[in-house]
């Protein structure tokens, strides 16, 4: 079977990190509990970490119109829900 141009182009690009030997034991024992090798859960970690940071810094625009009406449902009462406050009112399995 021949493998298609792009497919051999596909390289992991390698990165070097230093750390502190206790940062290295600590993200090892992590990495193993959740059944990933060191480079997998590192990955997964800065992945997360990066999305996170990008997320917060998104803008959201609104026109005078559209943030008037986001102020006033901010500032509105709660809407009682009789459900919510039944379930909201009651105890606790763990308190019974």
């Amino acid at each position: 079977m021949r493998v298609s141009k792009a497919k051999k182009r596909t390289r992991s690009v390698v990165v070097n990190l230093r750390m502190k030997e206790e940062q290295r034991l600590l993200i090892d024992r992590a990495a193993e509990v959740t059944g990933k090798n060191r480079s997998e859960f590192l990955m997964d970690a800065a992945t997360k970490t990066a999305q996170d940071a990008l997320l917060d810094q998104t803008l959201f625009t609104a026109t005078p119109e559209q943030w008037k009406a986001f102020v006033d449902a901010l500032d509105a009462p709660p809407k009682v829900i009789p459900s919510l406050k039944k379930l909201l009112s009651s105890k606790s399995p763990w308190d019974q």
